[in-house]
This record gives structure tokens, sequence and C-alpha cells, in this order.
């Protein structure tokens, strides 16, 4: 393969998202802009890249996304930099920044990076939308944040999802489980996976994130963390789960979710698609991380939140065979073969008009300018020949709708298009 042929090509672990694709896209970044602002949340947007410390103090060293997928990198001035891996720690770090009124609730849709083997659904640029509430750490928010997830899959039309929630503990109660939890591991090193032989003392919760079988039956019968939580984590996590039951939201209590960033406190959680296959069927997931703030240079300020992952949403639809979304078709096509000038003006007063409306170019022929009308999915297309020329007429012809063709004066074509289109009467009509 030639260099001129590489250089056209995406980056390994990206793709592109084009039209007519795209329409779906859109349709399902405004149904969760829908459910994320009638619940209160507002559209945040920050940077792409950040201080690479946000990113190793907010989401841990000790994370694989930190330690081993962030694309990290120095600009021109020396300054180390990192594209952003996930989107809690860059919104929190704007919060810590500009001091917004709490309680703050955001929403947000950014592509993250992470440098990992790439897979069905599962790029090194990806895409996710997610909401942050930053300012309470009431358990009734837990629950709150959870059931919009739950609702916003349900509205995709999705149905074979699981969601699985954990409690993490507190700085309170979790140090004395770790140390249980890291005696255990030791006391089964030989057992366990070679990674987790290595790092089985510094991050001891990664060894229950592991799905190799040597992990697995090593930890068959681990002591968990819901046994030995503080009374104001057990109360929280009772809230969250009557809450959860309150609000018709089904769920499974999984004591070794304790997913893949080292901030999360108290509540986690993670949804899965049944519809794909068991080793890759995340579809999203959040958590509590009411030490994040602190760790960036704000004062003690709990918070949740979540990120779902837009490609693997749309491989769960795909699997399930829901949401699908038809670009919207034009409401007209002008075909003008006199020039271009009618095509030009009567496009402009379409458009003005509300309408959706597009054109031919290059002073093409009859024959292909009705080829393209075709392939846009217009309804109607609006004729402009020598003859309407003459007599200040434009010919309407159906191209997917029921109607007769007919002839309009040219100061009345926004109103029947509007008409024929919309069901609106033209005002201009005898």
């Amino acid at each position: 393969m030639s260099d001129k042929t590489l250089a056209a090509r995406a980056p390994t672990g990206t793709h592109d998202v084009l039209w007519p694709e795209s329409t779906r896209w859109e349709a399902l970044l405004g149904l969760f802009a829908d459910h994320a602002e009638r619940a209160g949340y507002g559209l945040a947007h920050t940077p792409i890249f950040e201080d690479v410390k946000v990113f190793r103090r907010g989401t841990g060293e000790g994370s694989d996304v930190v330690g081993k997928e962030m694309y990290e990198f120095e600009d021109k001035g020396g300054r180390p930099l990192a594209l952003r891996p996930e989107g809690t720690a860059p919104l929190v770090r704007a919060w810590v920044q500009h001091r917004l009124p709490l309680p703050w609730k955001a929403w947000y849709a950014t592509p993250a990076f992470r440098y990992e083997r790439p897979q069905a659904g599962r790029y090194r640029q990806h895409h996710q939308v997610g909401v942050e509430a930053l300012g309470t750490a009431d358990a009734d928010l837990d629950v709150e944040v959870i059931a919009l997830a739950d609702r916003f899959y349900r509205a995709l039309g999705l149905a074979t999802f699981g969601l699985r929630l954990n409690s993490m503990g507190d700085a309170d109660c979790r140090p004395a489980y770790l140390d249980l939890l890291r005696d255990y591991l030791l006391a089964r090193r030989d057992d366990l996976c070679p990674e987790h032989q290595e790092r089985a003392a510094e991050h001891p919760l990664r060894v229950l994130d592991c799905k190799r079988d040597a992990c697995l039956e090593a930890t068959a019968d681990v002591p968990t963390l819901a046994d030995h939580l503080c009374e104001p984590c057990r109360e929280h996590l009772a809230r969250v789960l009557a809450g959860l039951d309150a609000l018709g939201v089904a769920y499974e209590v999984d004591h070794r979710l304790v997913r893949g960033f080292d901030y999360y406190t108290r509540t986690t959680f993670e949804f899965s698609s049944d519809a794909l296959g068991s080793a890759q069927n995340g579809i999203g997931g959040g958590g509590r991380y009411d030490g994040m703030v602190e760790l960036l240079g704000g004062p003690p300020t709990p918070g949740i939140g979540f990120g779902l992952g837009i490609e693997r949403i749309l491989l769960a639809c795909d699997a399930e065979g829901v949401f699908p979304v038809d670009p919207t078709p034009l409401d007209a096509f002008v075909v003008d073969t006199t020039g271009g000038a009618a095509a030009r003006d009567l496009t402009a007063a379409l458009r003005d008009a509300g309408l959706s409306a597009d054109r031919a170019f290059d002073d093409r022929s009859m024959k292909a300018q009705f080829k393209s009308a075709d392939r846009s999915g217009a309804r109607w297309v609006l004729v402009v020949g020598p003859d309407e020329a003459a007599s200040g007429t434009v010919s309407l012809r159906p191209l997917r709708d029921a109607g007769d063709q007919r002839t309009v004066p040219v100061a009345e074509v926004v109103g029947a298009v509007r008409a024929a289109t919309r069901g609106a009467p033209a005002p201009d009509a005898p």
C-alpha cells in the first residue's frame, strides 16, 4: 500500500460517522439531551485535552485507563497534556476552576481517547454522552442519575439490558477492607493470573474486576466489601436500592463490580446489553466520586455521574433491531434548466420560510437534475424550464407523496409547497 493511500485512511481504531448514518447520531443526541434537560442538567463543553495532572490526580494513577491507555504528549511549549480518556475529570476540573453555584448538574457529549485494541464498538477515539452532578451526597441523587440512564435506554427501544451495582464504601470503611482483601490475595498470589500476581498488592480491587479464569477461581470465596461497609455507607446503599425499587428500575447487586477508575466511592454501577457478546457487552456506567473535587484542588464536594458509549449503544440497538432513523426528507428539490438563477432564488425563499430545499448545480440536463432530485429523497420537485420562465410560473410535481402535478405563479410557490408538505393552507392560493 502506497504512502498516498495510507494518508487517505482514518487512523487505526477510529472511524468516520458520515451522512446519512449521522442522522441516527443526531437523533440519539437529541433524545439524550431531552432526557437530561428535563431532569435539570445543562450542556457543558470542556477542552478535548487537559493538563495531564487532571487525569493522573482525578482519574487515578492506578487505573488501566491512565496507566496504559491514555494519550499523552507535550505541546510546543513543553507542557504535559493528555487527550481526554473519559468525561468526568474534565467537568470536575471545570467546576473547580469556575466555582458555579451548587448543586451543579451538567450533561455532555464528547469524543474520548484510549489506546486499546480496537474491537466491535470499541475505538481508540470513541464517543460518549453523560451527566455529572456535584454538590450533594443525597442517595436520592444516585437514584435519579441511574434512572435517567435507564429511561434513556428504554426510550431508544432497548429491552434486553441489565444493571449491576455495588457500593465501594468510603474513606472510613474501605481502607480496612483493602487491607483484608490484600492479605487474602497475597495468600493466593500464585493462583492469580500473571498480571495480577504483580499488581495484587498495589491495586487489590483490580483483581475483582479480572475476567480471567485463574483470578475468578482464586477469588471465588473472596470477602465482599458489602460485609464491611460502615453504617452510613450501608444506609446509603439501602436508600439507593429502595429508590430504584420505587421507580421500577431493575438491578442486580454485584459485589465484584469495581469498574476501572480509582475515584469511585459508595455507589458504582454498570449497564450491559444481553444482545451483545458477553465479553464486550458494556453500554455505559458510572458512580459516585465524593473525593475527586478535593484531588483537583477544590473544597470537599460530593459528586456522581455516568458515561454511556454511543457506538456501543448503537450496536445494542442494531442487535435488538430498534432505533432505526431515516434522514428527514427534503420538502422540495428545484430543477432549473434556464441557467440556475431561478433555482438559486427559489431555494433561498423556501429555506427562509422554514422549508427544506436543495437544487442541482453546473447547469446539468433535465434528466440529470431529476436523478439528483430522486436521490435527495425530496417530496416535491419544482421545475423551471423555458415555458415556466416565460410565464412566471413553477411546475410542482410529487416525488414521494400522492398528489397531482400543477403549475403555480412564482409568488405562490412557498405557500403551495408548505400546503403540500405540511398540510397548511397556502396563504396566496386562490
